[in-house]
């Protein structure tokens, strides 16, 4: 076996193609687009090339048959935040060997060394955690469009080299054809009559407003996560223009308070039961296909990818409110089914709660690893949990 760093456009195929090898078998997976891979590695299409480096690896056999593949990368505005510099590895991909697993691993780590790493986390993305992130360990179905696929026998990979649970993510799914919770929607029929609260739906028109508004809200709701650093607007820009040719704008929803914003839900309809047709390809004739394929409703799931709202206005049920209005559009769209809310951490239970309490029930479960490269130096190897109550914690803040 032989590593082959990834430098030209017959290695790029290479690497994009050996899932073909890896999944040929395996009717739930769901390939990527070709292009949203291309965009990671591409310094002029990724604003995280401004502060971080990134290198692929392919894994060649005696036979120089591609057998798996890896990447390796830093972030720099998050790398340093941790008790050790920590960088990530991610997109990998092997045949059910463990010398060969070993092998890539021991090839990224060995580039994040060489960059002063003293750690990895993986499997991650070198971009945000909406997209590649974490090995699936549990839930084996048709993966939402974002989230990682993986074959089962990857977990045992990961552990055997030594890697230890950073984090638990779960996916839990909701069944629109059943009624959410008496007491859920009474709490929300509360709170969007309550004076000075409003609620409105993202307008493609008016897309910079929101995002402004996104801006505001998301860099209030997540400073208490650890080794927070603010959004880059650019990328959210960026994904929300990507996102636009399957986007519903009424499935996405901002909340107010006096006209300032406070919270927001964003949903997007599962494209990849339209993408499971295309093989990672989006040529000219998959175009005028996925067309026709949205306008015949193929899309009957959508994924919640994101929910926050600002410390000072958790637990006053905005959440519920956000759902209210959310409801008025899936009742308009009577083919969604189902809502995947993906995903969430262990790190964060005031959530977990929040979806317990909609009826939600368990999906899926991924694992965030962390590997430290000296393990007998004190370092940290679990994520820390958000404060349940950030809503003090930010009152104390100003006092």
């Amino acid at each position: 076996m032989r590593i082959l760093e990834v430098t030209d456009k017959p290695s790029e195929r290479l690497f994009l193609d050996v899932v073909d090898t890896i999944y040929k078998d395996d009717d739930a997976y769901v390939r990527p687009l070709d292009g949203m891979i291309d965009e990671v590695f591409d310094s002029s299409q990724n604003s995280y090339w401004g502060h971080g480096k990134a290198i692929r690896f392919i894994l060649l056999d005696n036979n120089e048959q591609v057998i798996g593949r890896v990447a390796a990368f830093i972030n720099y505005k998050k790398a340093e935040g941790f008790e050790q510099p920590t960088g990530g590895m991610g997109f990998f991909e092997c045949i059910n060997d463990q010398e060969a697993a070993f092998k890539l691993f021991d090839t990224a780590q060995e580039w994040l060394k060489e960059n002063k790493m003293e750690a990895m986390d993986g499997p991650i993305n070198f971009g945000e955690n909406d997209n590649f992130w974490g090995c699936l360990v549990e839930g084996f179905s048709q993966p939402g469009f974002g989230m990682q696929y993986n074959p089962p026998y990857y977990k045992n990979f990961f552990e055997a080299y030594g890697f230890s649970t950073y984090f638990e993510q779960v996916t839990n799914h909701l069944d629109l054809t059943v009624p959410f919770p008496e007491r859920f929607w009474k709490i929300a029929g509360w709170v969007v009559k309550k004076e000075g609260f409003s609620f409105k739906h993202f307008k493609i028109k008016e897309a910079d407003r929101f995002i402004d508004d996104f801006e505001t809200v998301y860099n209030d709701a997540w400073r208490f996560h650890e080794n927070f650093t603010p959004i880059d607007k650019k990328v959210l820009k960026a994904t929300m223009m990507k996102a636009k040719p399957f986007m519903m704008e009424d499935l996405i929803w901002y909340a107010y308070h006096e006209g300032k914003p406070i919270g927001f839900i964003v949903l997007f309809p599962d494209v990849n039961q339209i993408l499971k047709y295309f093989n990672g390809k989006m040529n000219l004739w998959n175009k005028l296909r996925f067309l026709y394929m949205k306008r015949n409703k193929y899309m009957t799931r959508a994924r919640v990818v994101i929910l926050g709202v600002v410390p000072k206005f958790q637990r006053s049920g905005i959440e519920s409110g956000l759902f209210w209005h959310l409801k008025g559009a899936v009742d308009k769209n009577p083919h969604l089914k189902e809502l995947e809310l993906s995903w969430v951490g262990d790190f964060n239970p005031k959530m977990r709660v929040l979806q317990e309490s909609m009826g939600a029930t368990f999906g899926k479960k991924h694992i965030t690893y962390r590997y430290l490269f000296n393990n007998k130096k004190k370092a940290q190897v679990r994520a820390t949990a958000i404060p349940v109550d950030t809503k003090y914690n930010a009152q104390s803040e100003k006092e």
